[in-house]
């Protein structure tokens, strides 16, 4: 049977399981990016912007760094929001349900949508903080679901949305960019960082290939085992975004890959597992 998975069919299935899931190396694969039409018209005459600066304070303020052997994790510190960011946060959401944005050009609309879904992120959590894991959100009153990701939980142009429509039916069938996986948060520890300021229309290019190298070059998502390469999961569930093949999939490691990395993946056409860390990307439990 071909083992679809989606993030939240993924987490039902660990639910009983430990949070750093690791797995053989399987075929499995996201789903297929299923366009929804109407997000697909863009208007490149357009010269207005979309402003993303509440977005970009919330990041700054909340966003955390911690160094790990090898590198550093960048962690949000949920317990300290206040109120009144919490309330801007919800106001940032807001007004991006009210943005046109079928009449923006392309550059605003790619930063629009991975704010945007970073931002859903963010209000979903805070909403049932504390919570252990992005899975721990039940938005939908039955004992367990699994994460955010099916409920609607905006309406825009009069469509309401879900987090699978923004990333599976928007984001990756329009731009067909792997560097997307890198700027999308699921609040996981496991997920790439939240990138430490809102995406920016005029700075796409630079940004998305600094969250590429950042979580590329990260001890945590390409390591030596004793067994052979063991390497994030997003690599296998989304195989299909990064090149046709494993092979492809690993020189697209390596064109980001910096010096240490680019000796570990030179000589390599496969990987022997993967893994991922659904524990919450939590800055508090980390201290003292």
């Amino acid at each position: 049977m071909s083992a679809q998975i989606t993030r939240r069919t993924l987490l039902t299935g660990l639910a009983g399981g430990a949070a750093i899931a690791s797995l053989p190396g399987r075929a499995e694969a996201a789903p297929t990016p299923e366009l929804w039409e109407h997000w697909s018209y863009s208007d490149p005459r357009t010269l207005a912007r979309i402003d993303h600066s509440a977005f970009d304070r919330f990041l700054r303020r909340y966003l955390k760094t911690r160094p790990v052997t090898g590198g550093i994790d960048s962690l949000f510190h949920y317990s300290a929001v206040t109120g009144e960011d919490r309330a801007a946060l919800d106001g940032y959401v807001a007004a991006l349900s009210d943005e046109p944005i079928t009449q923006y050009p392309r550059s605003e609309q790619l930063a629009y949508w991975v704010n945007f879904y970073n931002a859903l992120v963010l209000q979903q959590v805070l909403k049932v903080y504390p919570v252990a894991s992005i899975r721990d959100v039940d938005l939908s009153g039955a004992f367990f679901t699994g994460g955010p990701w099916a409920k609607r939980l905006v309406t825009v142009e009069r469509r309401a949305l879900s987090l699978n429509d923004i990333e599976h039916r928007i984001l990756r069938p329009i731009w067909r960019d792997p560097r997307l996986h890198y700027v999308l948060n699921c609040a996981a520890m496991g997920c790439p960082h939240l990138v430490p300021e809102a995406l920016d229309a005029r700075r796409l290019e630079d940004q998305l290939d600094a969250a590429a190298t950042a979580f590329i070059n990260h001890p945590r998502n390409l390591r030596m085992r004793f067994n052979g390469l063991r390497v994030s999961s997003i690599y296998v569930w989304y195989e299909r975004d990064f090149g046709y093949g494993r092979r492809a999939v690993l020189d697209h490691l390596r064109r980001y890959a910096t010096a240490s990395r680019a000796d570990l993946l030179a000589e390599l056409d496969d990987w022997a597992s993967h893994d991922y860390d659904w524990r919450l990307n939590d800055y508090a439990p980390l201290q003292g």
